[in-house]
């Protein structure tokens, strides 16, 4: 047995050794390539897939014309039109009772004529208390120019800082300013001073500032923003 098995070995060993001094093995045959097309898929709508598979499961298929509207029947046509609203409802007077209406030919109350009376009476107390005016037309830009009241005079420490020398006995300086909230005055200009050239009317017009006026009053009413005349004497005694 052990002299069987060892020549079936040895057989099988020349034999292999004899396929494979043959050479290697004939390749295959060639073969026709295989061509692909990647066509993209048909894109459907979600309601189109619906439909279809509803139609499929009912066995039914879609019209291919709309169907034709039907003609309204004789009843139709026959049916009248909703009635319209009746007229409005109106009362007919005659023209004595139109003309009887008529309020503005009522006679006024006595009350009211009081009442006209008092405020005639304020009118002309308020007009009686005006400020005066200088004339038409006299302000910087043709303003009317009106006489200035204080409210408070300016002292002498308030007018001596900006003059820079004691001015004369009678001198005068003479600004036209613009009243402003709380009795204050701004914009001023220079109108004229005595004697001519002393400066005072400049110096005023920088002290100005701490001037305190009244505004002019016409027809009862202050007028803010409204121009005055403001003159300034001095004296020996005093300067104001």
């Amino acid at each position: 047995m052990a002299f069987l098995v060892a020549a079936a070995a040895n057989i099988l060993l020349v034999l292999m050794l004899l396929r494979l001094a043959s050479g290697p093995p004939a390749p295959p045959p060639p073969r026709n390539p295989v061509l692909v097309d990647l066509l993209p898929e048909p894109t459907t709508t979600p309601t189109a897939d619906k439909q279809a598979t509803r139609q499929k499961k009912a066995g039914r298929k879609t019209p291919e014309h709309p169907p034709t509207p039907t003609a309204p029947s004789a009843e139709t046509k026959a049916q009248p039109p909703a009635a319209l609203a009746g007229p409005l409802k109106m009362v007919i007077v005659t023209p004595d009772v139109f003309r009887a209406s008529d309020i503005s030919k009522l006679p006024q109350h006595p009350a009211n004529q009081s009442q006209s009376a008092s405020d005639s009476d304020s009118a002309d107390a308020g007009s009686a208390g005006d400020s005066t005016t200088d004339g038409p037309g006299t302000g910087p830009h043709g303003e009317p120019l009106y006489n200035a009241e204080w409210f408070r005079e300016p002292t002498d420490a308030e007018l001596s800082f900006y003059l820079h020398s004691r001015p004369p006995d009678g001198g005068w300086a003479l600004i036209a300013c613009r009243t402003a909230a709380r009795y204050h005055v701004e914009d001023c200009i220079e109108i004229g001073d005595s004697p001519p050239g002393s400066g005072l009317a400049r110096s005023m017009r920088q002290a100005a500032w701490q001037f305190l006026v009244r505004p002019p009053r016409v027809g009862g009413r202050s007028l803010v923003g409204a121009w005055v005349r403001i003159r300034i004497d001095f004296t020996q005694a005093a300067q104001r």
